[in-house]
């Protein structure tokens, strides 16, 4: 058992020690890994970790203390707001994370429908089989259930069998924008429609799309509006850390109006110390994170989004067409950062391993098998040796078993 040393370490052993500990992980600026980092460019970095370090102590959890990180949450919440069609009605806060978005998101629900209607026994999610893991989690720690549906063959949310799943103890529809397995923009309208017609709260998880989907729009990318502009979305989860290259611990969720912003927060009356409330699930939020999240916004703007958007666009499209020169096909039709492809033709556990071996982490899908990337800047220069590895591992791994299940088309 590692125990507390009796006397410090000098600093200069210690960086040392960090160094070599982190000697064999994975090359992440050099591309190296398929998800976890969203690199925007050494100056973004730089920032991003330049404001952390200025509010390094500052405490989210005291905005009555620390204006400065009152004035800038309320700032990123209204520039999120604007890319989101929002208008003044719309209201939103903070995060720490996707997970803790979507955590109240669902307590928000929950909690309206079950003052709204005391007949539901077990409060429902609806969601398709491509939706977030941290749906089920929340429904686990708050006591729903949590039902998927199949995808269309376009590996989309299938609108039809979300409205066939609806029972009368369903509090929340889901849909993605983009889902994390292919990438693809679920139909938002046409669940959007479901929810107006059954009285449902529709949250929209664009954990991954929330920061990069406006600016593609813009650049001409084409997929169904997702946001505030669709009447019937209720709430929208947008992760900063994400594509909005702010630093790790910062997310926003975002409301319709302030009734159903409302049953975000939680307060508690009965302490000594006095009134507790938060917007959010924890109390204590890094002030840093707040912090970098405003000033990489503030930093980039909307050109410099666009900017690194298109990089990240042409390298998606760059990787697709080398797939697919491959014999590797993409599923669906993603638009954005994400991408899976595959063919039945070809064993993808043997695959991986070959990459592995050639020094890449292998990002895997299943059902069907393929390949999965979340693109940032660090993918751009290293295509072509990530596609010539590719080739060689494919070549190693051989050909899988043809079946007549092999015969499918994704």
């Amino acid at each position: 058992m590692k125990r507390l040393p009796e006397h410090g370490t000098p600093w200069p052993e210690l960086q040392a020690e960090l160094r070599e500990a982190g000697r064999d992980d994975v090359d992440w600026r050099g591309g190296r890994v398929p998800m976890f980092i969203h690199y925007a460019g050494e100056d973004v970095l730089d920032v991003a970790k330049a404001a952390y370090m200025m509010y390094f102590s500052e405490n989210g959890l005291g905005l009555r203390a620390f204006g400065s990180l009152d004035r800038f949450e309320t700032e990123v919440v209204q520039m999120g707001l604007a890319l989101l069609n929002g208008d003044d009605r719309t209201r939103g806060a903070m995060t720490t994370g996707g997970t803790e978005s979507i955590f109240l998101a669902v307590k928000a629900a929950r909690d309206q429908a079950l003052a709204r209607d005391r007949h539901i026994t077990r409060p429902q999610i609806v969601m398709a089989r491509s939706a977030h893991p941290a749906f089920d989690k929340a429904a686990h720690f708050m006591g729903l259930e949590a039902v998927r549906t199949p995808l269309a063959a376009d590996f989309r949310a299938d609108p039809e069998a979300l409205a066939a799943a609806v029972t009368p103890d369903t509090v929340m529809l889901v849909g993605s924008a983009p889902a994390f397995p292919h990438g693809v923009v679920d139909p938002i309208p046409q669940i959007a429609a479901v929810a107006r017609e059954r009285g449902l709260w529709l949250h929209v998880d664009a954990c991954v799309g929330g920061y990069i989907a406006p600016f593609a729009r813009q650049l001409g990318a084409t997929f169904d509006d997702w946001d505030f502009s669709v009447p019937g979305v209720t709430s929208i989860s947008a992760d900063l850390h994400k594509y909005g290259y702010a630093a790790k611990g910062a997310s926003t969720l975002f409301f319709r109006d302030a009734k159903a912003f409302g049953s975000m927060g939680w307060a508690f009356d009965g302490w000594p110390r006095g009134p507790y409330f938060t917007h959010t699930l924890v109390g204590t939020r890094g002030g840093g994170a707040i912090a970098s999240a405003w000033a990489v916004m503030k930093y980039l703007g909307a050109a410099g989004y666009r900017r690194i958007t298109q990089r990240v666009l042409d390298t998606r499209v760059a990787l697709q067409k080398g797939a697919a020169e491959l014999g590797l096909q993409t599923m669906g039709d993603p638009q954005l950062s994400i991408l899976a492809y595959g063919s039945p033709a070809h064993d993808f556990a043997r695959i991986g391993g070959g990459l592995m071996k050639r020094g890449w982490i292998p990002g895997l899908v299943t059902g069907p098998d393929g390949l999965h990337h979340m693109l940032n800047l660090t993918h751009e220069p290293v295509v072509g040796t990530y596609l010539a590895d590719l080739a060689a591992a494919m070549d190693d791994a051989g050909k899988g078993r043809t079946t007549v299940a092999a015969q499918a088309r994704y």
